[in-house]
């Protein structure tokens, strides 16, 4: 009897393990169909988790992770209304950045004297008063109440182009003559020096675009072929960069630019800093290149293509070089106030952009003097705008950096 019963316990003991855990199962089923739901993660939301990125290329999730860092955002957005006013200054700009007004140098700001009240105190169309010199060699003015010039919209003056392809004489405001407006002040010269920085933003800004392009294509190239070929030719081409690394940049960029000498065209001028600029700057970003085709040419798409007999020039153009682009891309970034801040040095050393041109180098010369700086504090109104796009550059450069970073894409 005995027996018997311990025979049937240990034949009736994996039905009952298999009841237990059926009870088990349902009662999870019970506890989840009662569970509340929980929010789904998408959008944004969901582009740095692993799951939700299948599916969406790495542009994509590198795009929505930089939506989401308001700094560097922030930093886009400065930058697309910073070159947006440059590509439409003549437009924005009331005069041409050389239209000169010989009887109101150092004219202080008018931003904050525009009119918008007549003297009955009544609410009117925006105006200034004319302009009367107190002491010519004080460079002190005053507001003549006798003469008053409203501020107009969409008026005709001095000529200008847009990207050398539009031509027109049409700008967004203005007064009639002889009435002047000077929203940040004038110059020496008596300049609207807010039509120069417009005018200058065309030139800085433009140099650190042109300038990166260059000088990340030939970094692109020499780092590519030194990382690949490897031997003689890695080792001429390193030595060549640590050399060109070894020499302080702003010496050996006026050298440079002296090499070409004097009495060029502000065209050439131009030409001859985006040459010298790139040509100092290509050197670090071929070092690093480098290093990363080192480990990328040992892949086996890279040596499938040598397999199939693709020449080296296709390899790296084709599959190496393309595979470093999210370094290459935050790189570029990070540099472009290099060349920014690399021709303002050069205009302010008098090496640059020369009178009558406009950029926010030579605009800066003004501050040179302690007398102007003192008296005529927006002489340095160049520089803020100098400070502003730098700041935007390393903004967008930062959060780029950190939207590429392979280690957060999962």
């Amino acid at each position: 009897m005995t027996e018997r019963l311990t025979r049937d316990k240990e034949t009736n003991a994996p039905d009952a393990i298999g009841r237990a855990a059926g009870e088990e199962r349902n009662l999870d089923e019970r506890n989840l169909s009662v569970a509340p739901d929980l929010p789904a993660v998408t959008g944004d939301e969901g582009a740095a988790a692993g799951p939700q990125n299948r599916g969406r290329s790495p542009s994509r999730i590198i795009w929505l992770k930089l939506r989401r860092n308001r700094t560097a955002m922030f930093g886009l957005y400065t930058l697309i209304v910073l070159y947006g006013a440059a590509i439409l200054a003549g437009f924005l700009s009331p005069y041409s950045y050389s239209t000169l007004t010989t009887d109101a140098p150092f004219h202080p700001p008018m931003l904050t004297t525009l009119r918008l009240f007549d003297e009955q105190g009544r609410l009117s169309r925006p105006f200034v008063y004319g302009i009367t010199a107190e002491d010519v060699q004080l460079k002190t003015y005053s507001e003549d109440l006798t003469r008053k010039y409203p501020i107009k919209f969409f008026v005709r003056g001095d000529e200008y182009h847009i990207l050398w392809l539009i031509r027109s004489d049409i700008h967004l405001f203005g007064v009639d003559r002889p009435g002047r407006i000077f929203l940040f002040g004038s110059d020496l010269q008596g300049r609207d020096i807010f039509s120069r920085v417009l005018y200058g933003a065309q030139v800085s800004l433009s140099i650190g675009i042109i300038g990166i392009i260059i000088s990340t294509v030939i970094g692109m190239l020499v780092g590519g072929a030194a990382g690949y070929f490897g031997g003689a030719i890695d080792f001429l081409l390193m030595r060549s960069v640590e050399v060109l690394l070894a020499l302080p940049s702003l010496y050996f960029i006026l050298i440079m630019r002296q090499m070409f000498g004097q009495g060029l065209s502000s065209t050439q001028v131009y030409l001859i800093i985006v040459i010298v600029l790139a040509f100092i700057g290509w050197a670090t970003q071929a070092r690093v290149i480098r290093g990363m085709v080192l480990s990328i040419k040992e892949h086996e798409y890279v040596i499938a293509a040598h397999a199939l007999g693709y020449t080296s020039f296709r390899i790296i153009v084709r599959h190496v070089l393309p595979n470093t682009l999210s370094f290459v891309i935050v790189t570029a970034t990070l540099s472009v106030p290099f060349y920014i801040l690399g021709e303002v040095a050069l205009s302010f050393l008098g090496a640059g952009i020369q009178e009558p041109e406009a950029s926010w180098g030579n605009m800066l010369i003004a501050a040179n003097t302690s007398r102007y700086l003192s008296d005529f504090p927006w002489v340095l109104t160049p520089g803020f705008f100098i400070f502003i796009a730098v700041m935007a550059w390393n903004f967008l450069g930062d959060g780029l950096r950190d939207a590429a970073d392979p280690r957060t894409l999962g």
